[in-house]
């Protein structure tokens, strides 16, 4: 395919803080030297500036996950005139109600439809059966194409790995205030990313932390990210009387920046597709205690570069957290490990080479 010729659009949920607009950005990166034009259409959030200073368009479609056959209309009859304006050539969506919209409007007769999936899913099987029905496919890794294939049918060789990655961090620390008084304090300090939701499994870390605390008392802990169960969380802490050793530090747009400034980091997902906080971490060279849940397993080795551990269960966080506080030298050999692992396999190079791979296969 003759990139120079090409109108891409993105379409995903919202331009927030999650694993998928990361990976968008990553491609509007990697291909906007080479194709005519890039469009992003989602929701609003948090990355619309960065697609400003990237010079690439944006146009908002709201009620994304909206049932109402109103909205639906209205979303559809929205893309419709964007795709017509923009004279779009390339739809590559990235959440299945984005691939929906496509295959219902049947866009895939006039445009080249690729759908890249992020997580593992056990519901929706002939909505997301239909939507992925006329998609070129792309998965995040391989749990998720097995996924596909396995639980929705999908034959195998209509699945492409294009594994996720991150940029390499600059080294330049901005200091957060929080950190940096706790580290004045000569505090350990333990961080977990992600949406206070039910799948990041936020319940299990904050139930690790008061064993935690009876061994290493000076042990502190961080919850950055926003969601619906924060109000239930921050109650949680209260009632297990650990509020003075957890913080909330809220939505960060510089993940590297705050990782560099852990000792340690935390990842207690109940399902995952293929994670960026473990690739982020071993970015900045930290290790990482994860659940050993889907694409989880693709990027930790186990003892190597960091401790993999059952989903749903506290105490062992709260057991791998209390060894790799106890021994230091083991966490360095990890941390560099983990680095070395970044390098090779999930390095923003990488990726950019295989979308670009990809995207001239066509």
């Amino acid at each position: 395919m003759d990139l120079s010729k090409q109108n891409l659009l993105f379409y995903t949920r919202a331009m927030g803080y999650g694993g998928a607009e990361k990976i968008v950005l990553q491609m509007c990166m990697s291909l906007k030297p080479f194709v005519r034009s890039i469009i992003v259409v989602s929701g609003v959030g948090a990355k619309v500036q960065v697609l400003d200073e990237m010079g690439i368009r944006f146009y908002a479609i709201q009620d994304f996950e909206s049932k109402s056959p109103k909205v639906i209309l209205k979303i559809a009859k929205t893309l419709l005139k964007i795709i017509k304006e923009e004279n779009i050539t390339i739809i590559h969506t990235h959440q299945r109600m984005a691939a929906f919209y496509v295959a219902v409007l049947r866009l895939y007769k006039k445009c080249v439809f690729i759908n890249t999936s992020h997580n593992t899913f056990y519901d929706k099987k002939r909505l997301t059966a239909f939507a992925y029905k006329q998609a070129r496919l792309v998965a995040c890794g391989e749990m998720v194409k097995k996924n596909l294939v396995d639980y929705f049918g999908i034959p195998d060789e209509k699945v492409t790995v294009i594994r996720n990655s991150v940029a390499p961090f600059d080294g330049q620390i901005v200091k957060d205030e929080t950190i940096e008084k706790l580290r004045r304090e000569g505090s350990f300090i333990v961080g977990n990313i992600g949406r206070l939701s039910e799948q990041k499994g936020m319940e299990y870390y904050i139930k690790a932390l008061p064993e935690v605390l009876v061994k290493h008392p000076k042990t502190h802990f961080l919850i950055i990210g926003t969601g619906e169960l924060e109000k239930s969380l921050k109650e949680q802490a209260r009632q297990l009387n650990i509020e003075d050793n957890l913080h909330f530090l809220g939505y960060r747009s510089d993940i590297q920046n705050i990782i560099a400034q852990l000792d340690l980091v935390v990842l207690s997902s109940l399902w995952e597709g293929l994670p960026l906080t473990p690739i982020e971490a071993f970015s900045v060279k930290k290790t990482i205690v994860a659940t050993s849940v889907d694409g989880t397993v693709e990027i930790i080795r186990d003892g190597e570069n960091g401790f993999l551990i059952p989903p749903r269960d506290p105490k062992a966080i709260a057991k791998d957290v209390i060894y790799l506080i106890e021994h230091p030298k083991r966490r360095c050999a990890m941390e560099e490990n983990g680095y070395q692992t970044f390098m090779t396999k999930f390095s923003f190079d990488v990726f950019s080479q295989k979308v670009l791979d990809y995207y001239h296969s066509l």
